[in-house]
């Protein structure tokens, strides 16, 4: 089977550049500058949050199913692609430089506008990704570039911030917020212009429909290796979420370095960058699900040392942030998404369909749970320990060892269980050979 081209892989990771940049500050900058600058009380706000990814229960699974049936002379994943992109782009700039008046209302509206617009833009094009190639290592590189790109755009949306602190001294969550939301306007429409005309999407292979919808959502749900993938996604990721809108707090408030938080989330997308090749190699050399356990295991067993952080200790998390930098870049793209792709692959040969879109809604949605679930934990538990957010705020020892404990040691335990699920994954290369013979087979029996 033929490799894919640098080229296409280049052009088709190159979207996720500027929705990662995006996303990011989404999810670390957004709950610190709406609490401690626009005034939004904790609970509030994670209540906000959370209702805001549980929408997704309907919008997922119906960009799925619509995507699944798209059938225009642009194809049926870039279509979606193109039309969501002004949508996202309005939403961003709304949430990221929005009026000084603005409180929970613009962010609760133009959240829900941003899950729409990521709704209808990711499904599609990680849909598209796994038609890309049938070879289980080829998919590995797929999700890898994309992975790549997606660790760029992160760090684009610290170094940016970063220079203007180092060249021209303005700094803070809502400096971060406007100077990335500008450099996102002006990226997002020429990413997706170059990769819906660099790229080309699987050419449609009209058959009977097999399924209904209620039959494919079951046979979806007794999919074995894809309910065990997804549930150790799930359970590793909410453990990851719950760091993610606590690590500004931990360095503000903890560390007391709030300026400096630009440089260390660099070097953790620095490092989930240079992770990548290794995470494809690991995943060729011992098979992909025994790549993905030790990224799990290299989470678990960092994490714990952010403990031993305390005020003035801001240079001593570089070497912890070094190691879950390395792991994420296995961890939370390349290697689940690989497995996904395998795990459609099954599907395919049970129902004699191609429904990418309609696993990617689910996986979506689950991805946007779990972010939820832990973003509830993780501001809910703030507001527990008595944490206060903002200027005039007055944290003791008992509110920042809470702050610690949640940042640190209480995520290792998610990222424990997702492992000890995923640990007998049953689709190895030589499974999957087998399954891609298998639809192969049927398809000449249909021609």
């Amino acid at each position: 089977m033929s490799k894919i081209t640098k080229k296409t892989l280049f052009f088709y990771g190159l979207t996720d550049l500027p929705i990662a940049m995006s996303l990011f500050p989404v999810m670390v900058f957004i709950p610190r500058f709406y609490a401690s600058d626009m005034g939004v009380p904790l609970v509030l706000l994670g209540t906000i949050l959370f209702f805001v990814r549980w929408s997704d229960v309907i919008t997922d699974p119906l960009m799925g199913y619509i995507s699944d049936h798209t059938r225009s002379r642009f194809g049926r994943r870039k279509i979606w692609i193109v039309l969501s992109t002004p949508l996202m782009m309005l939403s961003v700039y709304q949430l990221f430089l929005p009026p000084e008046d603005a409180g929970a209302l613009h962010l609760a509206l133009w959240s829900v506008l941003l899950s729409i617009a990521i709704t209808m833009m990711l499904i599609p094009y990680y849909a598209w990704g796994a038609e890309l190639s049938k070879d289980y290592n080829e998919r590995s590189r797929i999700t890898g570039s994309r992975g790549m790109f997606s660790a760029l755009g992160s760090l684009a949306a610290q170094l940016i911030p970063a220079l203007a602190l180092l060249l021209f001294g303005i700094g803070g969550t809502s400096v971060v917020l406007q100077l990335v939301g500008l450099t996102m306007l002006v990226l997002m429409p020429i990413c997706v212009t170059l990769t819906v005309m660099n790229v080309p999407e699987a050419e449609y292979e009209p058959a009977a429909e097999r399924v209904t919808v209620s039959e494919g959502l079951q046979l979806m749900m007794s999919n074995g290796p894809f309910k065990r993938l997804i549930l150790a996604f799930m359970i590793g990721s909410i453990g990851l979420n719950i760091t993610t809108p606590l690590y500004i707090f931990f360095i503000a408030d903890v560390l007391q370095a709030e300026d400096k938080a630009i440089y260390m989330l660099s070097v953790f997308y620095i490092m989930n960058i240079l992770a990548v090749p290794f995470w494809v190699w690991l995943a060729k050399i011992v098979g992909k699900h025994r790549a993905y356990l030790a990224s799990f295991f290299v989470l678990a067993l960092a994490h714990p040392f952010y403990l031993l952080l305390g005020a003035g200790d801001f240079w001593w998390m570089l070497p912890m942030t070094m190691m879950t930098g390395f792991a994420a870049g296995g961890f939370s793209q390349t290697l689940p998404n690989s497995m996904k792709a395998d795990v459609i692959d099954l599907d395919t040969l049970q129902t004699g369909e191609n429904r990418a879109a309609q696993f990617f809604s689910a996986w979506s949605f689950a991805q946007k749970a779990t972010a939820s679930l832990g973003g509830v934990i993780a501001l809910f538990g703030l507001s527990l320990v008595g944490f206060e957010a903002g200027a005039g705020s007055t944290n003791g020892a008992d509110e920042l060892f809470g702050l610690r404990f949640l940042f640190s040691t209480f995520p290792s335990v998610f990222f424990l269980t997702g492992a000890a699920i995923v640990w007998n994954y049953p689709i190895t290369a030589e499974r999957h050979a087998e399954i891609r013979a298998g639809i192969e087979e049927k398809a000449s029996g249909l021609k």
